[in-house]
């Protein structure tokens, strides 16, 4: 099944914050490949960022965090930037910050009958 890749406002204003033009452009080719099967690449996070996925792009240096959003068949990419582990520009402290600032939009949870 495809799916539809839409990009967030906020992931598109830390793309362009990207000067380098090549890896900005291999972002955006990765998140287009998001369009077949989102569910089987990268993985699934937990914690905080349960209900989002994050998938390796550019050499491994960059991550693209996403949710998979069925009902819709759309894919929702939230935020991406470089991983720097123990670092306050880390990409998944960065995602922690903006969801409890309520700028990104936590997944809905599957009710359960």
């Amino acid at each position: 099944m495809t799916y539809r890749v839409e990009v967030s406002e906020l992931a598109t204003q830390m793309a362009e914050n990207i000067r380098d033009v090549r890896i900005r452009r291999k972002l955006y080719e990765r998140m287009v490949e998001l369009e077949q099967d989102p569910e089987l690449q990268g993985k699934p996070l937990g914690d905080e960022l349960i209900g989002f996925r994050s998938v390796r792009a550019v050499g491994q240096r960059y991550r693209i965090i996403y949710r998979v959003e069925k009902n819709i068949v759309t894919v929702v990419v939230v935020a991406l930037g470089r991983r720097h582990q123990k670092s306050k520009s880390d990409v998944y402290e960065l995602t922690k910050k903006l969801l409890h600032l309520g700028i990104i939009e936590k997944p809905k949870r599957k009710r359960q009958n």
